[in-house]
């Protein structure tokens, strides 16, 4: 969340900024300012409250020992006076401190300088593009179909077992798959991230330290008796190992990298561009985490970026980058990057990886400091991206490397199946 002493200080360009994600923040930080305000006098009246009555209680103790019990219990009657009012103030400072957390937990991130305002993925900005489009021969076929020619995923199985949207991996799409995930670790583990295992479920704070709670628990999958939820993204966990955290600025960068499934309700989901690999309820994704030092994030996240790039440009998939407007940019991201691998069979783009630098906003919710030159505690910054989500990688492959006598395996990829065609 945003931290309030800076809301306090740029009042407007707080404002200002949020107007990129067409929002209206006026009265949401002039809110802010007075709770912590209230919450500021009331610190300061509990503190001279908490000072008079321990000034008192050295006073009462210098008269018992002089022999003045008649004027010691006299001001004994003042100190339960004070003792009842620091109670009193602690309750209501309780209570304003609470409304006001409850307020900031409102209030995305402010958008970097170079996101532009919009309303939707419409008004995102292409940067990048890159890689040929194949020319496909007569009669290709999009990925579930292909799917179901060579019996390598089964979406009726998986609706049978569970629903809609989970999908089962059979025989040289099950390898595939895993060829996928294990060639993902191994590019991110040689760029120097250490590989992690990482809980599938995780608690509430963990929700609330990343920023997925209280924005997205309505497309999170919530285990309401133990009040856990399913991951959507290894972000939550990965990046909730350094909650309540200091580190040394000489451990910084840190940079992590795990598998998991991803579980996300996609409530209101439907329709063609859905359809099979395109938008599931259970995917499986590989993540790469970065903590980083406040003056060094943004270097770093191009350095995200053009890791992205080059597992794109060795799986020789068509793509694109697109940078993300106001409308469009997640609740805690300053920046994101999109990567869209091109699917020829249904000629359109399909959103494969978000690549984000989130600044301190998750920093200031997990309490993920680090001691700086000056010895003195600031918060870090964090960044994440996909590399990749499975998914739709997966059909691009499909539907790029078809071919009318089976589907090849990209060159990369064939030391991990071992196999080089799906035929």
């Amino acid at each position: 969340m945003l931290q309030v002493a800076f809301i306090r200080e740029n009042k407007e360009l707080v404002i200002k900024r949020l107007e990129k994600r067409n929002i209206n923040a006026t009265q949401m930080i002039n809110d802010v300012i007075t709770f912590d305000e209230e919450r500021r006098r009331l610190q300061t009246e509990l503190d001279n409250t908490l000072a008079e009555s321990n000034s008192l209680s050295k006073e009462i103790g210098n008269l018992f020992k002089s022999g003045e019990a008649q004027k010691a219990n006299l001001l004994k009657e003042k100190t339960s006076e004070l003792k009842e009012t620091s109670k009193e103030l602690q309750d209501l400072l309780s209570s304003k401190s609470e409304a006001l957390n409850e307020l900031l937990y409102k209030i995305p991130n402010i958008p970097n300088d170079l996101v532009a305002r919009g309303n939707s993925e419409l008004d995102n900005e292409e940067v990048f593009k890159a890689g040929d489009v194949p020319v496909l021969h007569d009669g290709a076929l999009p990925h579930w179909e292909l799917a179901k020619k060579y019996d390598i995923i089964d979406f009726e199985l998986g609706t049978k077992i569970t629903g809609a949207g989970f999908p089962v991996y059979k025989g040289k799409g099950a390898k595939l798959q895993r060829a996928l995930i294990t060639y993902f670790l191994d590019k991110n583990t040689a760029a120097g991230y250490t590989e992690y295992q990482l809980p599938h479920l995780v608690n509430e704070a963990s929700g609330f330290g990343t920023g997925q709670l209280p924005d997205k628990e309505g497309q999170m999958y919530h285990v309401t008796e133990d009040n856990l939820y399913l991951i959507p993204t290894a972000e939550v966990p990965g990046t909730n190992i350094f909650r309540d955290v200091v580190l040394n600025e000489s451990e910084l960068p840190i940079g992590i990298t795990g598998y998991t499934p991803c579980f996300r309700r996609e409530a209101g989901s439907y329709g063609a561009h859905v359809r099979g690999l395109n938008r599931l309820h259970q995917f499986d994704k590989v993540e790469i985490i970065r903590i980083e030092h406040p003056s060094k994030s943004y270097e770093a996240l191009d350095g995200m970026v053009e890791h992205v790039k080059g597992i794109l440009k060795e799986l020789k998939l068509p793509y694109r980058i697109l940078r993300l407007c106001g409308g469009d940019t997640s609740f805690a991201s300053a920046l994101t990057y999109d990567f869209e691998v091109f699917s020829t069979a249904q000629d359109r783009w399909l959103e494969i990886s978000s690549v984000s630098n989130f600044e301190t906003f998750q920093a200031n919710r997990l309490k993920l400091r680090f001691k700086n030159s000056d010895g003195k505690n600031e918060l870090a910054h964090t960044l994440n991206g996909s590399s990749l989500a499975l998914p739709r990688v997966l059909a691009g492959i499909l539907e790029n490397y078809q071919t009318e006598n089976g589907i090849k395996i990209p060159e990369v990829l064939q030391p991990y199946t071992g196999f080089k065609i799906i035929d």
